[in-house]
């Protein structure tokens, strides 16, 4: 989708009406992967791909039909071993398709999505796909703002709550609600794509709990990398598949490295000579969560160490440690979800607390 923006852009702000064909769904060994996009334009000009040519030409023609009808259409496509000649997927794999008609009276709110995509500022769009609410109906979720509606109010707000969720990990994929949006039905489908790259965890020190920690990270679906100047410990077969070791200082690597407001930092090294150079990198920069692992003496001592290396106490404020939740973990994966369960409340502001202690919305809308 964001390789065909700029023309999908043009054709709209020229106000001419095109049929958008995007992969929402797919099983088994699908060639492209949901948020894949193809759109027919003026002139039956094609551009992009949803299945690297093997059901495109059937997908050509549905897209000028929605642009004729007006009207959504969700479709599947998958391989038939009873008729070999059959429209799907040589592969053996099988993807649906959402086929929506776009212009400017169905969809106002497009020019600014193509605009924030093109200046890399984060996004969501939501689209129904099925169920009793407007097929193809668009809601664009941006951090601070929303665009559209899906047909109700409830469902509007339950849908924009999960979409900064989503947006927040650069997530794609479907969600099911009830027709006012209540969680726990499934009558209305909802396609949730998201224009921002996955965010970044940083984990220093290639111990067992940074592959812990690391592997978690991947699950939240965090782009993570693992660094630690020592070599016999930073190999990347002690770590999940996916996870980039690098071999180096970690307030080097650190100081080399792109960080913003999504960026999580965990610092598992517990040694002076790398935590703190490297807290004093961290807690210079950009970043959603810096967390230190090691006891309260070690605390102690590394924050005497990082006020006499003159950092401010606001900058001190934002290192939370010792690292996590107080959950009485043990072992590396239970500190991982120690770590985890902080990361994912100091993003949404949760108090941490059981939710049996609690009282009020689960999902607060933001």
């Amino acid at each position: 989708m964001r390789d065909i923006l700029p023309v999908l852009n043009g054709w709209y702000t020229a106000g001419v009406p095109f049929g958008l064909a995007t992969v929402v769904s797919t099983s088994r060994s699908a060639p492209r992967d949901p948020g894949a996009a193809m759109a027919v334009g003026p002139d039956d000009e094609v551009v992009g791909s949803v299945s690297g040519g093997c059901v495109e030409g059937a997908v050509f023609e549905l897209a000028q039909e929605v642009v004729a009808s007006g009207e959504a259409r969700l479709e599947t496509f998958g391989y038939s071993d009873e008729d070999a000649f059959a429209v799907g997927l040589t592969c053996g794999g099988e993807l649906t398709l959402l086929v929506r008609p776009v212009s400017a009276a169905l969809d106002p709110a497009f020019g600014e999505i193509a605009e924030s995509v093109v200046a890399a500022r984060p996004v969501t769009v939501a689209t129904v796909t099925d169920g009793p609410a407007p097929r193809g109906a668009t809601l664009a979720v941006w951090p601070d703002r929303v665009a559209g509606t899906l047909g109700t109010t409830g469902l509007d707000v339950a849908v924009t709550a999960d979409a900064r969720g989503e947006l927040a990990l650069g997530a794609t994929g479907l969600r099911h609600y009830g027709p006012h949006g209540e969680r726990r039905e499934d009558a209305v489908t909802v396609f949730l794509h998201s224009f921002a790259p996955p965010p970044r965890m940083l984990v220093f020190g290639a111990i067992d709990y940074a592959a812990a920690v690391a592997r978690i990270g991947a699950f939240l679906g965090y782009r993570v990398t693992v660094c630690d100047a020592r070599p016999v410990f930073a190999t990347p077969k002690r770590f999940p598949e996916g996870v980039e070791v690098v071999v180096d200082w970690p307030h080097r690597y650190l100081g080399g490295t792109d960080t913003d407001e999504r960026t999580v930092i965990c610092v598992l090294t517990h040694d002076p000579k790398f935590d703190v150079p490297l807290l004093e990198e961290a807690l210079r920069r950009p970043a959603a969560y810096i967390g230190a692992m090691g006891s309260r003496r070690t605390h102690d001592d590394r924050m005497k160490r990082l006020t006499e290396s003159g950092l401010t106490e606001a900058e001190l404020s934002r290192l939370r440690s010792p690292v996590g939740l107080d959950l009485g973990a043990r072992t590396p994966e239970e500190v991982a979800v120690s770590v985890a369960a902080e990361i994912v409340a100091l993003r949404w502001g949760g108090s941490g607390a059981p939710l049996t202690a609690t009282a009020g919305a689960i999902h607060p809308s933001s």
